[in-house]
């Protein structure tokens, strides 16, 4: 099975800041593990919320908002597919994510084939 990973920051961002040195590199060698794990193919890197726009059309209009779809710490932070035998799996390789445990969040959403 294969999995879509939604990594919501929350406010790891804030939190791992103010980690040691030696701290944040683990961080950044944990997110470097991950990404090495077989099954696992890593998503982009995404700029920070406030730098998304929003696009919705109404009426045959486009129209554009500056900033997230949703006014919330619980912003789209990232994402990677991982590719699992079951959702045990999945849901072990998330409780890795470093912002899973600095106050964020992974979201594990089964692809569907076809």
């Amino acid at each position: 099975m294969r999995y879509f990973m939604q990594i919501y920051q929350g406010n790891a961002l804030e939190v791992q800041a103010q980690l040691s040195a030696e701290d944040q590199q683990r961080v950044w060698a944990d997110y470097a593990a991950i990404n090495q794990t077989p099954g696992a193919t890593p998503g982009e890197r995404m700029g920070p919320p406030d730098t998304a726009t929003t696009v919705r059309v109404k009426d045959g209009q486009t129209l554009t908002t500056d900033g997230p779809f949703a006014e919330t710490k619980e912003a789209l932070g990232g994402y990677f597919f991982f590719e699992a035998d079951d959702l045990d799996a999945a849901i072990e390789l998330a409780a890795r994510v470093p912002a899973a445990r600095y106050g964020g969040a992974v979201e594990v959403r089964p692809l569907v084939a076809g």
